[in-house]
């Protein structure tokens, strides 16, 4: 929808690529290529074949090149071939789909799950409150490649997401896209609710929408609301009720767990904000 030229994807393992692809069936309609969990920078190898068949004049299309992975083969064990990517200046658009866990090979913790979720590897107990560790902020890592464009977007504002997308398409070089994406199994809560939970991250400023473009910092959709006082920042306590991982930071044993991530969040939610206004 963001882009009227032809498209071709490079899709990692993950919910997303056994979901559409599975043999003999396909819900691509365009060219596809999977790639391991490690990898998905594989499409800047597609599309640099592109540009060397496009100078011989083989190919004459305007072709436009996206590769898709989940968060835990993008913080985490895809981090290598994708920061190399974006330093060697490829035409493309990754997009991250972050369930905050590897949700296709069991639920257990990555690198985006956030403090005091229970998963698989890291189970909420009377010993330990889940994970341990705050999640890295990926988005920001990847604007410290000073790369032509970056964004977050949610899929509760799909308007948000698609001019975003249409941007990353047009931009002249690599381009980011960051998408939570709310998981039912891994998250605990009813699949009825998922645009409403993708919601509540953002009113949590858990998740801000923003953008990076050619180095300016803007705001958009519920967060930018939020920062003119158009609209109510919501607390944390309302993303803990709303999702069985976080049952056990209801308890007194474990309130000071909550405490941490609101106030995590709360200087997150500042540091943004001040970039956006710079």
């Amino acid at each position: 929808m963001a882009t009227d030229k032809p498209v071709v994807v490079g899709n990692a393992t993950g919910c997303f690529e056994v979901s559409t692809s599975v043999y003999p069936y396909t819900a691509w309609a365009v060219p596809w290529i999977h790639s391991a969990f490690e990898n998905a920078a594989t499409i800047t190898g597609v599309e640099s074949a592109y540009r060397v068949l496009q100078r011989r004049g083989v190919v004459k299309d305007d072709i436009r090149f996206v590769a898709f992975g989940g968060d835990g083969g993008t913080y985490d064990i895809g981090f290598q071939s994708l920061s190399g990517a974006i330093e060697r200046g490829h035409r493309f658009v990754y997009v991250c789909f972050n369930n905050e866990a590897y949700m296709n090979t069991g639920i257990q913790r990555s690198g985006a799950t956030g403090r005091g979720a229970s998963t698989t590897t890291c189970p909420a107990g009377t010993c330990v409150p889940g994970k341990k560790e705050f999640p890295k902020d990926l988005t920001k890592i990847i604007i410290a490649h000073e790369l032509p464009y970056a964004a977050q977007a949610s899929p509760h504002n799909w308007k948000d997401l698609i001019e975003k997308a249409e941007k990353a398409f047009e931009a002249n070089g690599p381009a980011f896209i960051n998408v939570v994406a709310p998981c039912p199994r891994g998250w605990r809560f009813d699949s009825a609710q998922t645009i409403q939970i993708s919601k509540l991250a953002v009113e949590t400023c858990l998740w801000p929408l923003y953008e990076y473009e050619n180095g300016v910092w803007r705001l958009t959709g519920d967060s930018k609301r939020i920062a003119e006082g158009k609209k109510e920042k919501r607390p944390m306590m309302d993303w803990f009720k709303a999702q069985g991982r976080f049952r056990h930071l209801l308890i007194e044993k474990w309130a000071h767990v909550a405490q941490e991530v609101q106030a995590d969040v709360d200087r997150k939610w500042d540091q943004i904000q001040k970039l956006s206004k710079g």
